[in-house]
């Protein structure tokens, strides 16, 4: 089917933005424009690909598989023309990286600063998901390589890993509210007993947990689930819970102490995760030889 890029660019534009006025904006063309082009692509495949309607657009079920071909193949274009920008130097360029929140402030400040001191004319971009919903970034060409917590089950083999920092998962608590705790063994079925406040299911420190739980044929049921590991912090320094976090995350934490758990957990590690079948930019190497340092 011979079909023009720019009717794909098009789509695209309107696809993630859902609007053909925004569209219009960021592709530099008038909105009369855009809505014949996508008259045009929808004419050719012979399908609606947008749900159309005095105060929104929206994707039909066949346009929302078009965009997930879409996607990739025009961030994939992208990235072939920053490469050839920068030619093999960091004289410009552009650094995608992805990683959850807890790896960003926890993990790679200190090395994004870093490399922005050395290449201050390199623009970094750092997309913030879960370690799950990364994966999903890089594999839709968003991203050139994510920071990721290992095992991740969304991981497949078609990624290269590359181990950079091996952590130890700690459940933590307040002495005030909970004395009895400091300084015991506890077993991991004790806990059950207790408020537990963790990541939300999606997370792979939920899905690290509960299958520790179950190894032990014990069922978990949490008392609070959110999406930070800084709010975790946050409440169970204020006596609401037993929190479960990377040990990373508590460098300079003093209100909490860690629960000695007698069954031992097996250690997590943070991997790079990137493409096996596209050449790395020379900016994320660069980035990705700091890591390895």
């Amino acid at each position: 089917m011979d079909i023009n890029y720019e009717l794909y660019k098009v789509f695209y534009y309107v696809a993630t933005t859902l609007s053909f006025s925004e569209a219009s904006k960021q592709l530099f063309i008038s909105q009369s424009a855009v809505s014949q082009s996508v008259k045009v692509l929808e004419k050719k495949l012979g399908i609606p690909l947008f749900i159309r309607s005095t105060k929104r657009v929206s994707l039909t079920p066949e346009g929302e598989t078009l965009l997930r071909h879409v996607e990739p193949a025009i961030n994939l274009i992208s990235r072939g023309e920053a490469q050839l920008v920068e030619a093999g130097t960091l004289g410009g360029g552009q650094l995608r990286i992805g990683a959850s929140d807890t790896i960003c402030r926890y993990f790679l400040v200190p090395y994004l600063n870093r490399f922005h001191r050395a290449w201050p004319n390199v623009h970094i971009k750092v997309t913030n998901q879960t370690s799950t919903q990364c994966v999903d970034l890089l594999e839709s060409g968003q991203v050139d390589f994510i920071v990721t917590n290992y095992p991740n089950s969304h991981l497949s083999s078609q990624l290269t890993m590359t181990p950079i920092h091996t952590f130890q998962d700690v459940f933590i608590a307040n002495a005030e509210y909970y004395p009895q705790l400091k300084g015991q063994p506890v077993h991991l079925r004790d806990l059950q007993n207790y408020p537990i406040l963790m990541l939300e299911r999606r997370s792979t420190t939920s899905e690290f947990l509960h299958s520790q739980f179950q190894r032990f044929q014990l069922d978990l049921v949490p008392e609070i689930e959110l999406g930070s590991n800084d709010l975790l912090i946050d409440l169970a320094s204020i006596g609401l819970g037993i929190a479960f976090v990377p040990d990373y995350c508590l460098a300079r934490e003093n209100s909490v102490f860690r629960l000695n758990i007698i069954e031992e957990l097996p250690p997590r590690q943070l991997v790079i995760a990137h493409s096996s079948h596209l050449p790395i930019p020379q900016a994320a190497k660069e980035f990705k030889e700091m890591l390895l340092e």
